[in-house]
């Protein structure tokens, strides 16, 4: 499947204006937000969540699907979409696509309380012979608890999700079966997915989500005898140009090196092992136990990478020291180490490396060290965690031009150079 940007000159999603990066950068501190909320169950902010949430579901009533549809608020988003057919007849959605998360979901009419705007008619259950319910009684029900953290609800013997997010954006409605359609000759008949009756949040103007976590309900999980619990994908360089997400073995196997999944921390996202970070080539002192207090996670779905406090002040100090001949600019929503360019035809910038367990080394693409916030204005495209005991999160913009393969089954993710332009 093709990757596009959601506001490339690729994308068919002309008619909504693409977001600003202040926009972006505040939707993505929402994102990483309700990850730390769902990493850290006690937390006050996934209480809230819950508590809203809960009210949701308590009150989601089958007897207002004859409510007119209502558009929530239609904000842009920094993540990359896929197109996936569903129902019989096909109706072809663009889903954003994110590893963590679990449920796949997609917004349906008629809608039973709020949905925001999308740039394909919304799915319409009515109109697909191969749609189903799932039933409140059934073992797949009650998985709902696990992949999106919240217990079922229950309205005329019909399951009911409900999944809410950082900014208490959400989605609510049935737990359904239908036929999902990847190619001509990727065909799953019974595909597990939400339903959306009531949806609205930080979802731009895409039909859902399409969940690559590693629960028994993601896409991963429910295509495993086809794929083996094997994908990978390669985010492009520029909104201009276009990657690729791949279900089953990736044609890039041979130069890939894996770093193990920390088993020790769950299986709700994908953790992994920060080692040491590298600046010009030189290794910045930061003890271990700064990656180790929290743990890191490796999402597509986050915009900017977080690091712990410790291990985000020690690299912007590097870097600022080597880019000493540059002017400093003001900062820009959460980046704060930033440049005035406006006086050069060419700028040389430090090389910034990770290495992750089993001794794998990633020397960024220059796409994942610097953003553009202006015309020649430029920031560290990193931000630092609130505390110490906050997971860090390698986000998709350090992700950018590798082929990132995710072998499920054997517990280990792995990285090769030059995936995609």
């Amino acid at each position: 499947m093709e990757i596009l940007h959601r506001h490339g000159p690729c994308s068919q999603n002309k008619a909504f204006p693409a977001p600003s990066l202040s926009e972006i950068l505040s939707q993505d501190q929402a994102w990483v937000e309700s990850i730390q909320a769902r990493i850290d169950p006690n937390s006050n902010t996934n209480k809230n969540k819950l508590a809203n949430l809960n009210s949701k579901l308590n009150n989601f009533d089958d007897k207002k699907a004859n409510l007119p549809v209502q558009s929530g608020r239609s904000l842009g988003s920094g993540n990359y979409i896929v197109t996936v057919g569903l129902g019989t007849p096909k109706r072809t959605l663009s889903l954003m696509f994110d590893t963590g998360s679990d449920l796949t979901w997609t917004q349906c009419q008629p809608c039973a309380g709020s949905c925001y705007k999308q740039q394909e008619p919304i799915f319409n259950p009515l109109t697909s012979s191969s749609y189903k319910n799932v039933s409140c009684n059934s073992a797949e029900c009650s998985q709902l608890s696990s992949a999106t953290g919240n217990s079922p609800g229950c309205s005329t013997k019909t399951c009911v999700y409900g999944i809410q997010y950082g900014d208490q954006s959400f989605s609510v409605g049935f737990f359904s079966r239908d036929k999902l359609t990847l190619s001509a000759a990727d065909v799953f008949p019974s595909f597990l997915f939400g339903c959306g009756q009531n949806n609205q949040g930080l979802f731009g103007n895409t039909a859902g989500l399409l969940g690559l976590g590693r629960n028994a309900l993601s896409i991963v999980s429910q295509t495993a005898r086809k794929y083996g619990k094997y994908f990978s994908y390669c985010l492009p360089s520029t909104s201009s140009k276009t990657g690729h997400l791949t279900l089953g073995k990736s044609r890039a196997l041979a130069r890939v090196n894996f770093t193990p999944l920390d088993r020790s921390q769950g299986t709700a996202f994908y953790f992994i092992d920060i080692v040491s970070i590298s600046v010009g080539g030189r290794q910045l002192p930061i003890r271990q136990s700064v990656f180790q207090t929290a743990g890191g996670i490796i999402d597509s779905g986050t915009v900017i990478t977080r690091l712990p406090p410790a291990a985000y002040s020690a690299m912007s100090a590097a870097f600022r020291k080597l880019m000493s001949k540059y002017p400093m600019a003001r900062a820009y929503s959460i980046l704060d180490t930033c440049y005035d360019l406006s006086g050069y035809t060419s700028v040389s910038i430090p090389t910034i490396s990770f290495t992750f367990g089993g001794n794998v080394k990633l020397d960024l693409d220059p796409t994942g060290i610097l953003v553009a916030v202006a015309k020649s204005r430029l920031c560290l495209a990193f931000a630092g965690n609130r505390d110490a005991s906050s997971v860090a999160i390698y986000g998709n913009t350090q992700q950018k031009t590798f082929e990132v393969v995710y072998d499920v089954g054997a517990g280990k993710v792995g990285f090769a150079a030059a995936g995609c332009k």
